[in-house]
């Protein structure tokens, strides 16, 4: 899925496709330096008891020099690599901005396939625009940390709005109260449709404090999505966009193979010497390609 989009490929996902729909995602973002990662391993470990088998995927930052995760699945969870109950594969992001993989949509689709009846996608931790995973994941979970202080208000255009449970992880620092009651009151600026009320959990992952009490809004939360109202509330726009997002790729990809690179030069080259504007070389092109 990573390393080849040709027409094979393709095919596979087509044949998976009527396989899939019975995993659940739960997608964790925020910060980086919030604990994420420990939080997963924390998750892993209570799921893989209660599931078939988890799937773990971790976004990573790339590597400019082998194009991979710099910071891979062997320095995480290592506790869990000789588990056959849970699968731990590391994505570099290869230049993609929302905190995640281009590769992972179609991961966690051959994971699902698989019979993986929980999967986790740890973002990459980009802060503010790390909101991608919400066109991902069934649920989202946004970590934070005591301290964060004016942070939290500034979050809000972004990955604050696309929370579905709050973990403040780190929970046995300084500030604790001060964050649990800014995060409170900017919550109560909005409603959501589905009449869901994010809840706040605080954690130390490090020692397993308070991740039954999340495990626990997790399944209340995975119950209401259970309900056909719920499920198709949710999920018809969420294809849709999936669906918009494939569409768009794939018709720039084969606009793009169909202007010839010197032709793009050329245009290029009067954009510079202000011969014509971008707008005007944009209709001729597609003009052409629609003739």
């Amino acid at each position: 899925m990573e390393n080849s989009r040709d027409g094979q490929v393709t095919e596979l996902l087509r044949s998976l496709f009527p396989r899939t729909g019975q995993a659940f995602v739960i997608g964790v973002t925020g910060s980086p330096g919030s604990g994420k990662s420990t939080l997963v391993d924390q998750l892993a470990h209570h799921f893989k008891d209660s599931e078939p088998k988890v799937g773990i995927v971790l976004v990573d930052p790339t590597s400019p020099f082998s194009g991979g995760a710099i910071l891979g699945d062997r320095i995480r969870m290592q506790s869990h690599f000789t588990d056959p109950r849970v699968f731990i594969r590391s994505m570099a992001t290869r230049g993609k901005m929302g905190g995640l993989s281009a590769a992972v949509d179609e991961a966690l689709m051959v994971l699902d396939a698989a019979g993986y009846g929980t999967l986790i996608v740890e973002t990459v931790g980009v802060g503010q625009d790390e909101v991608d995973i919400v066109k991902t994941a069934h649920m989202t979970l946004v970590v934070l940390v005591p301290g964060m202080g004016d942070d939290i208000q500034t979050m809000k255009a972004g990955v604050m709005e696309i929370g579905d449970i709050f973990v403040i992880n780190k929970a046995d620092r300084d500030g604790v109260a001060r964050t649990e009651r800014e995060l409170k009151a900017l919550l109560s600026l909005s409603s959501r449709e589905d009449g869901w009320e994010p809840p706040i959990v605080k954690t130390v992952a490090t020692r397993g404090e308070g991740i039954l009490e999340l495990v626990e809004e997790i399944d209340m939360y995975r119950t209401l999505l259970s309900e056909p109202q719920s499920r198709k509330r949710r999920e018809v726009p969420w294809f849709r966009e999936r669906l918009v997002e494939k569409l768009r790729d794939h018709l720039t990809r084969d606009l793009l193979e169909r202007i010839p690179e010197e032709e793009l030069d050329r245009y290029a080259e009067k954009m510079m010497t202000r011969e014509l504007d971008p707008y005007t070389i944009m209709d001729r092109l597609l003009k052409h390609l629609h003739q």
